[in-house]
């Protein structure tokens, strides 16, 4: 396994075992953090757009506290994976099935780590539980998953949707492939975004340590997203509505003040979810697994006690 950098100086919370290299079968270079084995199993993270492995040190730690280990990726487009050449701050994807390349990588390397009978598990956030949904429905081994804010729908305006439309027709997807999605402004820029704009956490400790990462380490920045990134996340979401809910157990957590994901998409799926649950968390923005204590550490309770019925 081929060692990567990771920044150490802004991640906090437990130091990986290993950083590497890996590439997927179309030869795209990502970065993977592997923290140790635990006695009651592996979890695969799914983490969200934007989100590098460094952000998932403390969620590994606390996973560690109760027995579990964990297995982190940057997606490609994103973190130090390889990405859009000539345009490394825009978030792009054609086409869905390219992150299930990255999927493939993961599944190798948790295969390479957790010994036969190991119990596995994943815990995905926002994008991320787009791509391990896709991932769980066709056959990624997981006794149980959790899902902070799972992106299965956005939550767009009326004026951006009719503007995605109007520029598909006129302009057609090959021509929109660096253009930013209508309407993206300061929100887009993490590093540039005040507190009181943000729409991720209402925790301003959580929030400026998130800042301190892409400021100390610019390579590390998100923009905003394409037009091809919201057209193929659109399909991808719409897709998979018309999927039954994979035969795995789930517990998803959603904030009463979601403003980037579709909370109606998240109601729906769950509802018909057989063993899946949904819990509210009151005043919470986006992102629960970096939210104030409150918030993250029952949600993160939760999913654990979740794994921990399934060993």
């Amino acid at each position: 396994m081929e060692p990567a950098p990771y920044f150490s100086d802004v991640a906090g919370g437990a130091m990986p075992e290993r950083v590497i290299w890996r590439e997927a079968d179309d030869g795209k270079r990502l970065r993977l953090a592997i923290w140790p084995v635990g006695p009651k199993g592996m979890v695969t993270l799914f983490p969200g757009r934007t989100e590098v492995i460094e952000k998932y040190a403390r969620v590994a730690e606390d996973l560690a506290a109760r027995g579990y280990g964990a297995v982190a990726i940057d997606w490609r487009g994103q973190g130090l994976s390889d990405r859009l050449k000539g345009k490394a701050l825009l978030g792009d994807i054609p086409d869905y099935a390219h992150f299930q390349r990255d999927v493939a990588v993961l599944r190798s390397v948790v295969d390479e780590l957790a010994p036969p009978g190991m119990p596995r598990f994943v815990l995905a956030h926002s994008m991320g539980g787009c791509i391990a949904l896709r991932a769980l429905v066709d056959g990624f081994s997981a006794r149980a998953v959790g899902f902070s804010a799972p992106m299965w729908g956005l939550r767009l305006s009326k004026n951006t949707r009719r503007a995605v439309v109007a520029m598909t027709t006129v302009l057609g997807l090959a021509r929109m492939d660096l253009r930013e999605i209508p309407g993206a402004g300061i929100e887009f820029r993490l590093w540039e975004n005040p507190f009181d704009n943000n729409e991720l956490t209402t925790d301003p400790e959580a929030y400026a340590w998130m800042q301190e990462q892409v400021r100390t380490h610019p390579e590390l920045r998100l923009g905003a997203p394409s037009l091809r990134w919201l057209v193929a996340s659109l399909a991808e979401t719409t897709v998979l509505a018309q999927l039954p809910a994979p035969e795995i157990p789930a517990f998803c957590g959603l904030g009463t003040r979601e403003m980037i994901v579709s909370s109606e998409a998240i109601e729906a799926r769950m509802a018909d979810w057989p063993r899946g649950e949904l819990e509210y968390y009151d005043g919470a923005l986006h992102e629960l697994l970096m939210e104030a204590e409150r918030v993250r550490a029952p949600f993160l309770s939760s999913v654990c006690d979740l794994f921990d019925a399934k060993q």
